[in-house]
């Protein structure tokens, strides 16, 4: 798979991974190996000595990993809720003999780093690629920005969310999974309403897998800001992205942080990404300036190459009546 990867132009950018694979089980059946006791669970070696007794025996690593790939698929790992919206798409592998296989980094960030992955079933033509977004550990710097979008957001835990407010070690790890959650959550909400973000497949502690947004020989599709003028059709984008942010706004919720660099253009389509601060407009104070916010930034990109400036004063007033801001 690596070498059906290499020639990509995306791994110009995409840096493969350096670790060796997981769990994998080279040379199992060599006669080399120490042999396994199927009664005590353990595997000893059974070599012995020159007067024939047996050498002190020691157990021997066990793995249970597949025979090729990093890891089996996680898909039994999670619970219903867990799991994307249905009907799912003909594209999500299920199957539990499928396995996940690495191919790279797509991007790095300060909360989460991005990955492209392959599930696939072993000699058979299941196969698909998917971002698996895997927010960092406490001991990382990260949610440089959080104050602001947590604001009408509560654990139902007391204790955990003074941990937050305090940014102990352990509140990073609760703010950290909450991310991940909410992240989820409402990629499957929007997805379910019709907002144009990614398919959320799947979540496993911190790691969010989902639909990859680009090419099968794995070239990401470009941000809207990487776009060229003459690669972009202005007024199809912009009635695109109002379309997505109307339904956002109906639900009373805006991105939060939108701008050119997280809105995906694949063949036409835009896709909107990194969700994880979805501001609920009403229980946050300050929810119209982040409806705001986000219209005139990404907005400002439209104007530079064509748009009336009107159009996007027009889509600020139009959001902030459909999620009833005003009147």
């Amino acid at each position: 798979m690596r070498e059906r990867f290499a020639d990509s132009d995306s791994f110009s950018r995409i840096r493969p991974k350096g670790a060796s694979r997981r769990g994998r089980r080279a040379d199992r059946f060599d006669d080399s190996q120490p042999e396994y006791d199927y009664f005590a669970d353990t595997a000893y070696d059974t070599d012995t000595d020159a007067d024939g007794g047996s050498e002190e025996q020691y157990p021997a690593p066990v793995t249970d990993g597949p025979a090729v790939g990093d890891r089996w698929s996680t898909w039994d790992q999670s619970t219903p809720t867990e799991k994307g919206p249905e009907p799912r798409p003909d594209w999500v592998v299920t199957e539990l003999a499928a396995v996940d296989t690495e191919l790279g980094i797509v991007k790095t960030g300060k909360e989460a780093d991005v990955f492209l992955l392959e599930r696939a079933v072993p000699d058979t033509g299941r196969r698909t690629l998917m971002a698996a977004k895997r927010y960092r550990d406490a001991q990382h710097r990260m949610f440089h920005r959080d104050s602001g979008y947590l604001e009408g957001r509560q654990h139902k835990e007391s204790r955990v969310t003074r941990a937050m407010a305090k940014r102990t070690a352990f509140g990073k790890e609760a703010i950290a999974g909450q991310w991940a959650a909410a992240e989820f959550s409402a990629l499957c909400r929007l997805w379910s309403a019709g907002v144009a973000v990614p398919y959320p497949v799947q979540i496993t502690g911190t790691e969010i897998l989902m639909e990859f947004v680009g090419d099968e020989n794995g070239t990401a599709a470009p941000r809207l800001a990487q776009l060229r003028a003459e690669e972009a059709d202005i007024d199809d984008l912009w009635a695109q992205l109002g379309r997505s942010l109307a339904l956002l706004a109906y639900d009373g919720y805006a991105h939060g942080d939108l701008s050119a660099y997280n809105i995906l253009v694949h063949r036409g389509r835009l896709v909107i990404i990194d969700v994880p601060q979805i501001v609920d407009v009403v229980a946050n104070p300050r929810g119209l300036s982040f409806l705001e916010r986000d219209v005139r930034n990404v907005g400002a990109w439209f104007v530079s190459r064509g748009l009336p400036p009107e159009s996007v004063e027009a889509l600020v007033d139009s959001l902030a009546t459909d999620a009833r801001l005003r009147r």
